[in-house]
């Protein structure tokens, strides 16, 4: 199901324009010619709502190609943009939304495009283990937007997703490191742990990093070592079981596990938020 938040602002747009054809001069917005830009734009509106996505992005790209007011232009490149994501059109929507860009800077929904390409791009993450490629896009793309608009409304949307994909990144960084373990490779574990606990310390991976570095360096005979990640995990996690299991290793022989299982830890927050997003505009 799209995401109805993103659904609800493009309806925004679309209502306020229409609602500019009823307050403005008849002879702008109810033009005799058939063919002008505002009974195209209007071709587009009644298509929309009829969820005709692809007629009405061709009559939106119309509407824009023929408005002499840059306002006008710019609202219905940013419609058509919107009805190409509606049916997941995403190669073309993005086009679209990076040529609005361009030739709109300064139009008055720049944010919204910019929030709506890092939805699109976020919507196209897939298995982030056989292509990480999409993940780090839609991640680039968030950050972009948080750092810039960090006080608006999507930016509540965005940082939700980012700590998804942080989730899922650090997933990945795990199942590499357990593998590693699992044919004692201490080194290359090490350092993967270490990037979970230095980039992606407010993930849900944290506790179970700082514990495997206890355990390897302990193993190792590095007690100092383990000794030092146990307190940063005891400080920070000090009721939680990874920190327990920590606990037993300083406090009496212990002997790493020779087959430990690679668990295959996929965050499944993502479905469950866009619906919570949904169940509060509903």
């Amino acid at each position: 199901m799209k995401n109805f938040k993103v659904f609800i602002i493009a309806i925004t747009f679309l209502l306020s324009f229409h609602s500019c054809t009823k307050n403005n001069n008849k002879a702008i917005y109810e033009p005799k010619e058939q063919t002008s830009p505002y009974q195209l734009y209007k071709e587009g509106i009644e298509a929309f709502e009829k969820n005709d996505y692809f007629f009405a992005s061709k009559k939106f790209s119309e509407a824009e190609l023929n408005f002499e007011k840059v306002e006008y232009a710019a609202k219905s490149a940013i419609m058509s943009a919107y009805s190409l994501y509606g049916i997941n059109f995403y190669s073309e929507a993005l086009e679209n939304l990076e040529r609005y860009l361009k030739i709109y800077p300064a139009d008055q929904y720049v944010i919204y495009a910019h929030f709506l390409i890092a939805v699109i791009h976020f919507e196209q993450i897939s298995d982030e283990k056989k292509d990480i490629n999409p993940l780090l896009k839609a991640k680039n793309k968030i950050r972009f937007f948080l750092n810039k608009y960090p006080n608006t409304d999507y930016a509540i949307d965005l940082k939700f997703k980012k700590d998804l994909i942080n989730n899922q990144l650090a997933s990945k960084e795990m199942y590499i490191a357990k593998y590693y373990i699992s044919v004692k490779k201490w080194v290359p574990a090490i350092n993967r742990l270490k990037t979970i606990v230095k980039e992606y310390e407010k993930t849900i991976f944290i506790e179970e990093a700082l514990h495997r570095l206890v355990e390897i360096h302990y193993y190792l005979g590095l007690e100092e070592e383990a000794k030092k990640y146990a307190s940063i995990l005891g400080y920070n996690y000090n009721s939680g079981d990874w920190f327990k299991q920590s606990y037993k290793i300083l406090n009496k022989d212990y002997k790493i596990s020779k087959k430990m299982k690679i668990s295959d830890k996929k965050d499944k927050n993502n479905k469950s938020f866009i619906k919570k997003i949904i169940e509060i505009i509903k």
